[in-house]
């Protein structure tokens, strides 16, 4: 239960050499970091997944209610950012509230978090490649785009199973190179392609709302099938759930606070600005995408965005916004790996993992060797691993890591009233109680499955924490 004290966190904020990070960002890098793991496959995946197994046309209302949870919590993490400017995000906040036990479980939740969450985007990606690429006539192999627990339907009739996702797996490997090289050349390739990925966003909605179908939003929010989470107010709950994970931009942006240049001013902009410009874009374009076609659909379908452009005349416009997409999610995929390298170096400065993994390349200053394990841990999950399970693990890893932050301000506001805050959460303590109330009712509106899968994780990291971590701890040897 021993604390990491805030004049210890300060201390490493304050450090500078070759084995620390380069502070290189501002607070329109933030933003758009913030903005391009957002955007990205909330909309262009799993929105119809949503849609078409749990709320329906109403996933503009699971948008809604995922977006309230994610701005009390969002609240949370911009008081701790400027309160503790350093890398790690809720592993450090929890650090220096909880203790270190909870700070292990956040931290390895986090590790859940942002791999699977690349790995669900890497998914989506090779599905919309292969739509692109079928356009001109050039179809990949089902057994090489596929995990080996899907199966497809062959020109022939026959059903193919998959060995696997080769596609998922090379982008992974690709942007992981891109990051080692990096971190501001990483945030100049994620603004240029978050300015593509706003404009491909605001040119569907533009487009699409002509050919909405009024008859599509008929029934608005299906009726209950008879089983918790399939349609009903309680689909549209699960549906939050489902999604909420493509919130975690503002998450990741707290990952950062080590690399900003003014974090105490620029944090609390990055992480707010971008939850305001992409809730608003999401309700939009959930709204356009089922009036352009019948929510049953997208079932199943990664690629619900080519399923409405089909609906149009313009197919060649079609392929334009699919290819921007492509390019748009390796932004996606770049934070994501980004975020999670960033939480592995906290672990292991504080020494709750090996050292190896808070080493900075002596060209670059990036934790290139977390990059690399990272790397194979991820692309292994994208590979093997079915787009649903993956989006589900990801959307409960973000959920128990708000509810940590929320718990945090309570009980840093409590033991520490005077420590010097450039961005207060307002309304405390009723915005933090919210925030963790909202989290927990969409956790708890997930499946038993995505639960059982998160113990498992849990007891995974548990284990090698007390065999490892507890005795290894830098504060161990304070003690």
């Amino acid at each position: 239960m021993r604390i990491k004290s805030l004049y210890l966190l300060r201390q490493e904020a304050a450090q500078s050499g070759e084995n620390t990070l380069k502070r290189s960002l501002g607070a329109f890098n933030l933003v758009a970091i913030g903005i391009g793991v957002i955007i990205g496959a909330g909309l262009f995946s799993l929105t119809g997944i949503a849609a078409a197994n749990h709320a329906g046309p109403a996933v503009t209302l699971s948008f809604v209610v995922a977006a309230v949870g994610c701005a009390f919590s969002a609240l949370c993490y911009a008081e701790f950012a400027a309160l503790v400017p350093v890398s790690g995000s809720a592993y450090t906040y929890a650090y220096a509230t909880l203790g270190e036990l909870f700070a292990w479980i956040i931290g390895w939740d986090l590790v859940l978090e942002y791999s699977v969450g690349a790995a669900t985007v890497a998914i989506s990606w090779s599905q919309y490649l292969n739509r692109f690429l079928s356009y001109y006539g050039l179809h990949l192999p089902p057994q090489l785009t596929l995990s080996p627990f899907e199966t497809a339907t062959a020109a022939d009739g026959a059903i193919v199973s998959g060995y696997i996702n080769l596609p998922a797996v090379l982008i992974v490997v690709s942007i992981t190179a891109i990051i080692i090289r990096g971190t501001s050349g990483s945030a100049l390739f994620n603004a240029i392609v978050v300015i593509l990925k706003v404009l491909v966003v605001l040119v569907f909605i533009a487009l699409g709302w002509q050919y909405i179908d009024p008859a599509n939003y008929q029934p608005y929010i299906p009726a209950n099938t008879g089983t918790f989470g399939e349609f009903g107010w309680s689909g549209v709950l699960r549906g939050a759930g489902v999604v909420f994970f493509v919130f975690i931009g503002f998450d990741i942006v707290a990952t950062l606070a080590q690399e900003a240049k003014q974090p105490q001013r620029d944090m609390p902009i990055g992480i707010l600005g971008s939850l305001i410009v992409c809730t608003i874009l999401f309700v939009l374009f959930g709204y356009v995408m089922t009036g352009m076609a019948n929510y049953t659909e997208f079932k199943d379908s990664a690629a619900p965005v080519a399923i409405a452009i089909d609906k149009t005349p313009y197919r060649w416009l079609g392929q334009l916004i699919i290819g921007a997409i492509l390019i748009g999610y390796t932004s996606v995929i770049l934070v994501d790996l980004l975020g999670q390298s960033r939480v592995f170096f906290s672990m292991s400065r504080d020494g709750l993992l090996p050292s190896a993994f808070s080493e900075v390349h002596p060209r670059f200053r990036t934790p290139w060797k977390s990059n690399v394990l990272l790397c194979v841990f991820i692309g292994l999950f994208a590979g093997f691993v079915p787009i649903q399970v993956v989006g589900e693990m990801t959307s409960i890893g973000t959920l128990l890591a708000f509810v940590m932050v929320c718990l945090g301000v309570l009980i840093l506001r409590r033991t520490q009233p005077d420590a010097p805050r450039s961005f207060r959460t307002p309304w405390v303590p009723v915005v933090p109680i919210l925030g963790i109330l909202t989290c927990l009712v969409m956790m708890l509106s997930l499946p038993a499955d995505t639960w059982l899968r998160l113990v498992i994780w849990l007891g995974i990291g548990l284990a090698i924490y007390f065999t490892y971590g507890r005795k290894k701890s830098k504060l161990n040897a304070v003690d």
